[in-house]
Formats: structure tokens, C-alpha cells, sequence
């Protein structure tokens, strides 16, 4: 029984709303993680540094430390562990916020308990994988991106500027770039990198915000984009880039 207990999957739930917090531990429960929780934000970031899980769910709104506090800081410390976000607020501006800080993806209160499973298993299906060879990004010879520790230099007759990436945005990157013969649609991205199954059944602008916030780094003009293009009616193409290795940086 210990060795099985170990296999399971720790998530941590940060939700001060008592009946929706007692009620996504229990599902959890019956679908064989290992749930702890906690209902007050600063309590919950102490134990999300303490402890190793494997997915936080996070809802926005908590006593003593917000969700966006949070989810910053964690990310701050570590830019692989994956964050869902509950919140209430669908706004533009809350959803970029939620997700400029590093978050994988939200989900909108009130919520589908289908629909936040599906997404809790399907970020945990997918993983990085053995990508030795794809480990670093150049684009245009003008910012190198290392996927081990999801930092970019970019360099210019100025200097050196360091440029943080999530996991999730790094994966994109290197999905499109090995497909860059073609345009990759939306729900591709969907599939391949959050690991959507069924992507027509899941509600989300996550595609669309982080591909705004990557052509924020990546781009000279993020308004007139030349290398994370779009192809309307088709999906997105990566230009100018190509994977390097450690040798070639040097």
C-alpha cells in the first residue's frame, strides 16, 4: 500500500470557499490523488514552497494573499509546476493577468467539475519528454532560449537582457518550430501541449493569452509580429528560429 501511495499524484487546492474546497478535495480523493488543501492564501503559498506537488489548483480571490500574489511568487521559485487558476473574474484583463504570471491554464467559476478533471489529467499526462536535442531556441540570432532552465538571453549593442519563460511557453515554442512547415491551428496547440483530448470540449482562451504574452519576449513588435505569425483561418507559424546545440552557443 506505501509503494502505491507513493505513485499517486500530489495536488494542493487553495480555496477559501468551504463547500467548493471540501467539495474538489473529495473528487480528487475518489479520482486517486493526494490531496492537501488550505483555505487562506498566505498558509497556502507557505505550504506550496515547503512541500512538492505536482499541480496547485488556485483560486483568485483568498484571504491574506491573493491567488495572482501567489501564483507570481511560486513562479518566482519554480516555472515547472503546473498552476491552474479558479477564478470568477473573465475579464481580459484578469485572464492575462492570471496567465502572464506563469499560470497553465484557469478555470471560469462557475465551473464544470467535468471539465476542470479533464484539464487536471490532461496537464498531467503531458510531459516534457527526453528533448537533449531541442534543448535550446535560437531566433534570429538575437535571443538564445535554454529549455532546461526557461531563461532567454537576448543580446544587443547594449548588452545582455535575461528573459524568464514558462514551461508552457517554451513547449510551444518548440512545437511550432518542429512543425514550422506549416501553419499549427489552435486546437493542435490545445492537443498537443496541454494535452487536450477532446479540445472542442474545452472553453478556454489559454492558446490566444499565451501566444500575446510569448510575442511580448519574442518579438521587436509584438503589434506587427514577424516571427510568431498568424495565418488566419489556419493557426500559427514560427519563423527565423531554429533549435542549437550547447556547442554552438559557446
Amino acid at each position: 500500500m506505501a509503494s502505491m501511495n507513493r505513485l499517486k499524484k500530489r495536488i494542493l487546492i487553495i480555496e477559501d470557499e468551504r463547500a467548493i474546497l471540501e467539495g474538489l478535495c473529495d473528487l480528487f480523493s475518489f479520482h486517486g490523488y493526494e490531496v492537501e488543501s488550505c483555505a487562506d492564501g498566505q498558509q497556502g503559498l507557505e505550504m506550496a514552497l515547503s512541500q512538492r506537488f505536482d499541480i496547485i489548483i488556485l483560486d483568485v480571490m483568498l484571504p491574506s494573499l491573493d491567488g495572482f500574489s501567489i501564483c507570481n511568487t511560486l513562479r518566482r521559485h519554480d516555472r515547472t509546476v503546473p498552476i491552474v487558476m479558479l477564478t470568477a473574474k473573465t475579464t481580459e484583463e484578469d485572464l492575462i493577468m492570471g496567465l502572464s504570471l506563469g499560470a497553465d491554464d484557469y478555470v471560469a467559476k462557475p465551473f464544470s467539475i467535468r471539465a476542470l478533471v479533464l484539464k487536471v489529467e490532461a496537464i498531467l499526462r503531458r510531459t516534457v519528454g527526453d528533448a537533449s536535442q531541442e534543448r535550446y531556441i535560437v531566433i534570429h540570432d538575437r535571443l538564445c532560449i535554454d529549455g532546461a532552465t526557461l531563461e532567454g538571453t537576448s543580446r544587443s549593442n547594449t548588452g545582455d537582457t535575461t528573459i524568464e519563460f514558462t514551461r508552457r511557453e517554451f513547449e510551444i515554442l518548440r512545437y511550432l518550430l518542429k512543425h514550422n512547415d506549416r501553419p499549427v491551428s489552435r486546437g493542435e496547440l490545445l492537443g498537443e501541449i496541454w494535452g487536450y483530448a477532446r479540445a472542442s470540449e474545452i472553453e478556454t482562451r489559454t492558446v490566444d493569452i499565451h501566444i500575446a504574452k510569448l510575442r511580448k519576449k519574442i518579438e521587436s513588435d509584438p503589434k506587427a509580429p514577424s516571427v510568431l505569425t498568424t495565418i488566419r483561418g489556419e493557426g500559427y507559424r514560427l519563423l527565423g528560429a531554429s533549435f542549437v546545440t550547447s556547442s554552438e552557443q559557446t
